[in-house]
């Protein structure tokens, strides 16, 4: 995905060939309904955040002031919509007790295979505050590093490396009995 091609769609778009901008659709378009995904776990809901992030990014392209990448300014939108859109509408969740039952609790795994872990997990860092979940979910499931995170949320990237270990710790404490975690072993910066 090219920089150049981005700052040629936004300068098109601006002056008037409102075609453009489906170039930048086309570009961007798995990456953000991906980071949607990622925030809500519900692949329609994930379309239509990804869509609505799509029309703010239209309506402010003359906004982005081009001190970072374009790719910067638009995940940092799209993440700001999609963190009050989940706090007006959170995803549906299920209480961690229910997310945590073991299936063989005589198994050496609790009876859970890789994909039920990974499940498990994506389910209690829904369940997390969103001050620790938006960090997290960058991070992780959006291989985000501590800066393109810090920035997309809006914070100091000390804030973000605290929330992410206190996220870590939170999920760690929750989850010891029934997982073994390495993922939440992954060391942030």
């Amino acid at each position: 995905m090219s920089a150049n091609e981005d700052q040629a769609d936004v300068d098109r778009v601006l002056t008037g060939d409102l075609s453009a901008f489906e170039g930048i659709v086309l570009r961007w378009q798995g990456p953000l309904v991906n980071l949607a995904y990622r925030f809500c776990w519900d692949r329609g809901r994930a379309e239509e955040m990804a869509q609505e992030a799509f029309l703010r990014a239209y309506r402010a392209l003359g906004s982005w002031r081009r001190e970072a990448a374009f790719s910067t300014w638009l995940f940092a939108l799209a993440t700001r919509l999609y963190c009050s859109e989940l706090q007006r509408i959170p995803a549906r969740t299920v209480p961690l007790d229910e997310v945590t039952k073991m299936r063989d609790p005589r198994a050496p795994d609790g009876g859970l295979e890789k994909r039920d872990r990974d499940g498990v997990i994506r389910r209690a860092v829904l369940t997390l505050p969103s001050k620790y979940r938006e960090p997290l979910v960058l991070y992780y499931f959006h291989n985000m590093d501590i800066s393109a995170a810090a920035r997309s949320l809006g914070m100091a990237e000390g804030t973000l490396k605290a929330r992410l270990f206190r996220g870590r710790e939170v999920l760690r404490k929750k989850l010891q009995p029934v997982l073994t975690m390495p993922f939440l072993k992954k060391e942030a910066g």
